[in-house]
């Protein structure tokens, strides 16, 4: 892990595309604030590691339907059909 002493306003910069700048700082607080591409996605960690362990037990639903019998053929193409 990487320790930096930063004041506010100072910021850093990550991959040459994520700056992170110390907007305040009260007690234990730090506020921060981040400039980010549009494409990216910034979540707290705690976020991060819910949607994760919400995505591993979606995947072990997986083994359910493999016992589902399913018949494709009856979807058609997906194109509209003309009436008659």
């Amino acid at each position: 892990m990487l320790y930096l002493t930063r004041k506010i306003g100072d910021a850093v910069v990550i991959n040459d595309k994520i700056e992170v700048t110390v907007v305040e700082v009260r007690g234990r607080s730090v506020k921060l604030g981040f400039t980010f591409p549009e494409d990216a996605t910034v979540l707290r960690k705690e976020i991060h590691e819910k949607i994760l362990r919400e995505n591993i037990e979606a995947a072990g639903a997986g083994d359910a339907l493999d016992n589902v019998e399913f018949d494709v053929s009856k979807l058609g193409n997906g194109a509209a059909k003309p009436d008659g």
